[in-house]
């Protein structure tokens, strides 16, 4: 035994100079932050090539799915059973996971031999067998219980979701002992080699393989490749034989071997057992490096044991090597990490990325250093990535119930959240159902003995005419329907250059004029038509004037709108029963500085109709699905008995919204739309438009999401107080998680956007299942009340197949994939009716100019 003095005496004056020997002849071993930053680079591509379709088959990192579509979230709870077949044992275990207000995990075990007639029987049988199969056939056989088989996984994947019940950020699983292997969460977008592209998904990484197709052949010693020469798969597992603990030992004998053959230690002598392979243990290096005194008298009786007489400074050499080989195999661990580490960020465009990473294996947990000098080295390679490792206890076992606790729950939730959207389902006979309820209220609304207690109101717009490309002229267009109004010059060219030229303005209407007298907002609103003819310089010009006026109104005739209530904010006194265009004109009057002829006061809708119909002749609906929406068509004046005459046609604005007012939907309607309905400023009003419209869909997914979560089934359960305020979720988020190229991180922004921080990627696609549903039920109901609109103009007109187009105009339609379902609903239920959808571009000014245009056409054409 080396005396302790000795040893202090040598280890002052002697270590330095054999650690520089030892390094220098160690060289290739020592790898640069540049030598790591380039392996993390090479493993990034590895991985990309595991996870494409194409290149899969020749990738060496295979990216394996696991279909573990979910990590813990601590509500999880249950009895499990767990097998873990490892080796020549293998273990039961009786799982208890309580979730009652503390998460708890409680295990029973009972270990198994397994003899050995057996493992020699079972090896060639079970190859490229499906081994779920097996024991499902088994415990069938035997007849006296059953179980449900929900999972089969392996240990680098139980880590992850052990520590992902201790810790909710754990996505990440790494083993370093006698293997290596790595998993983590990975987006299903990335994952060509399994369908669908939401969610998450855990990816088996089988990063052992890592340079089989010659990726590391630069950085592999002569030591490496003899290693690999020596082993039972030589080519393969090469990344693995560079850091596990099956070959860490090995590769520091081979090391001490080639130094005593160049007379650097032992005095040039080996022994058969220095020679010998496998008599230098892993567990040997892990003991030579601990604290500096402990771990040279370590070395010393490991020496000894191969039957050699080692100096204190072999003792010192021995050490260093062993240093040398475990640091090079935890800063290739932590390259690879880091390529994973930045995958998972870039997946989540995040600036910094909080993650936890479950750690297993013998040399993770043994190695004195190991852990320290990973830990260290991925902080280096990714200073942008706050990384927490945790220790996983029975990682193995207590993960394969973990993984059937998530599976158990995802199932339960699963279900019990289709049974709550179940209601917000529409089936085809449903549908068809709202189209014949829709054509009925129609019928009602046009005819007189029926119109006032219909919901559907089909007001004549005294709209006769769509234009016939023979309009010309310069018109004066009004667009009032806010705080904010335009005044419009719409210059209609005719012949071969027919076109529609515009020059607008935009207003403001100050709060004293909207909530004042009546004639201070009309002078208002003169003042400004005044402002915009002189910076057109036309002041004093007489034109003929069509005002969009975006009020409930009853018209009588084109040019008269008797304003029945004030909305949007406005209550300036003395409208409210008289007619809009004569309260115009008293204010035109009474600044005598220039003479309009107001010919029109028309709706946005009719306008939207107007605009599509000068494009398209066809053109006979329109349809606006905005913050509201609504419908207006071309009926025939035989069947509009509020009206004298009988020939030819007349635009009706429908007024749809109200449908359903007198409970013809009530069949239909949710919870939610009725929670919507009763905090709305008109409970029991425009029924059919809150099921519908962008004013309202926002507040009905709050409701199915707070819904979701005080059942447990989103966010964890945890009510946040910005998902109990109303209107909170604007309907502009519902388009912009439902758009198709929006990837779920964007989601979860927007969801933490909204206060919801604590959401994670499982939360997103459960709300964007929800967006979707709302959204497409909309979209049927809206498609299923236009299918009676056009079917009942293909009935007025006796034909079997009706070929029209539908204006549209609205944020809801612009900017949702609402459009979609719409169309194809309408199609569905309205087979005999081509029907093609045409964008308005800028329907309420443009259609107001047209609709004045129309009618100074035909009033010209009778006065000749």
């Amino acid at each position: 035994m080396i005396a302790s003095h000795l040893l202090a005496y040598y280890f002052t004056e002697l270590q330095h100079d054999k650690v520089q020997q030892v390094d220098k002849f160690l060289y290739h071993l020592r790898l640069s932050d540049e030598n790591l930053i380039d392996v993390s680079e090479r493993f990034r591509r590895e991985m990309d090539k595991g996870l494409g379709r194409d290149s899969n088959p020749t990738a060496a990192v295979k990216m394996l799915p696991t279909f573990v579509r979910s990590t813990p979230d601590g509500t999880e709870k249950g009895d499990f059973l767990a097998l873990d077949l490892g080796g020549t044992n293998f273990r039961v275990l009786l799982v208890k996971v309580s979730d009652n207000g503390k998460q708890k995990v409680e295990m029973e075990n009972q270990i198994y031999a397994i003899p050995e007639d057996l493992l020699l029987y079972v090896n060639t049988p079970l190859f490229r067998r499906d081994v779920v199969s097996l024991l499902r056939k088994a415990i069938i056989k035997r007849g006296d219980f059953d179980i449900d088989i929900v999972s089969v996984i392996n240990d680098t994947v139980g880590t992850m979701m052990t520590c992902g019940y201790d810790d909710h950020h754990c996505e990440i699983g790494l083993i370093v002992g006698t293997g290596t292997n790595a998993c983590y969460m990975e987006e299903m977008r990335h994952l060509e080699l399994v369908e669908g592209d939401e969610g998450r998904m855990c990816v088996n990484m089988e990063w052992g393989a890592f340079g089989d197709d010659g990726a590391l052949d630069d950085l592999r010693t002569d030591f490496d490749q003899e290693i690999d020469a020596g082993s039972l798969n030589p080519g393969k597992q090469l990344f693995e034989k560079m850091i596990s603990g099956m070959y860490m030992g090995e590769l520091v004998r081979l090391i001490l071997v080639k130094m005593a053959k160049e007379d650097m230690v032992f005095q040039g002598h080996t022994t058969p057992d220095l020679v010998t392979n496998g008599q230098l243990q892993t567990s040997f290096v892990s003991a030579i490096e601990n604290d500096k005194l402990e771990g040279l008298v370590s070395a010393e009786k490991m020496l000894r044991g191969l039957g050699l007489d080692p100096s204190v400074e072999d003792c010192v050499a021995t050490r260093r090597v062993c240093q040398v080989v475990s640091t090079r195999a935890a800063h290739l661990c932590a390259a690879t990490l880091a390529a994973v580490l930045r995958q998972i960020r870039d997946n989540k465009a995040a600036e910094r990325l909080r993650t936890t990473i479950g750690v297993d294996g013998s040399v993770y947990k043994n190695h004195p250093q190991f852990a320290r000098r990973l830990h260290k080295m991925v902080r280096r390679l990714v200073p942008d990535c706050d990384v927490r490792f945790l220790r996983s206890e029975d990682g193995s076992g207590k993960g394969a119930a973990m993984v059937t606790a998530v599976a158990f729950r995802l199932a339960i939730q699963h279900a019990e959240r289709q049974r709550i959207l179940d209601a917000l389902r529409l089936s085809q006979e449903q549908l068809l159902d709202v189209k014949r309820r829709m054509g009925e209220e129609m019928n009602r609304g046009l005819a007189k003995e029926s119109h006032d207690q219909a919901t559907i109101k089909m007001l004549p717009t005294f709209v006769r005419s769509m234009p016939d490309g023979t309009e010309s002229g310069e018109f004066l267009a009004l667009d009032l329907g806010g705080t904010n109004f335009r005044v419009l010059l719409v210059r209609v060219r005719r012949g071969k250059r027919r076109s529609v030229e515009m020059h607008n303005k935009i207003y403001s209407i100050p709060q004293e004029a909207m909530q004042g007298t009546g004639e201070e907002l009309f002078d208002h609103i003169v003042h400004c038509i005044a402002d915009f003819l002189e910076y057109m310089g036309m002041k004093g010009a007489s034109l003929p004037l069509g005002f969009t006026f975006s009020f409930p109104c009853h018209q009588s005739k084109l040019d008269q709108g008797i304003l029945l209530k004030w909305t949007k904010g406005f209550k300036a006194t003395g409208c409210e029963g008289e007619d809009v265009v004569t309260l115009l004109k008293d204010a035109i009057y009474r600044r005598e500085e220039f003479d309009l002829d107001v010919v029109a006061v028309v709706n946005d809708t009719v306008g939207t109709m107007m605009t599509c119909g000068y494009e398209d002749p066809l053109c006979e609906v329109g349809l606006i699905v905005g913050t509201g929406t609504n419908v207006c068509y071309m009926e025939e004046m035989q069947n509009m008995e509020l009206l004298d005459g009988s020939e030819g046609k007349m635009c009706v604005n429908m007024e749809w919204g109200a449908f359903g007012d007198h409970g013809e939907l009530e069949d239909f309607s949710t919870d939610f739309d009725k929670a919507v309905d009763e905090h709305s400023a008109n409970p029991g009003k425009q029924t059919y438009e809150k099921m519908i419209s962008g004013m309202y869909l926002g507040e009905i997914v709050r409701n199915v999401l707070l819904e979701f979560t005080t059942k447990g089934l989103l966010f964890r359960g945890k009510l946040s107080e910005r998902l109990k305020t109303r209107g909170i979720f604007e309907t502009k988020f519902l388009s912009q998680i439902e758009s198709d190229r929006l990837a779920l991180r964007q989601v979860r922004s927007i969801l933490q956007h909204l206060g919801l921080t604590s959401s994670t990627c499982d939360d997103s696609i459960l709300v964007k299942e929800v967006c979707s549903m709302v959204a497409c039920r909309a979209a049927q109901l809206c498609g299923a009340g236009l299918a009676a609109v056009v079917d009942k103009i293909r009935q007025n007109r006796n034909l079997p197949e009706l070929k029209i187009t539908v204006g549209v105009d609205g944020t809801l339609y612009k900017l949702h994939p609402f459009s979609n379902f719409m169309h194809e609903t309408v199609r569905d239920l309205a087979p005999q009716c081509k029907v093609t959808f045409i964008q308005s571009e800028d329907g309420s000014g443009k259609g107001a100019a047209l609709i004045t245009a129309v009618a100074c056409r035909i009033r010209d054409a009778g006065q000749r």
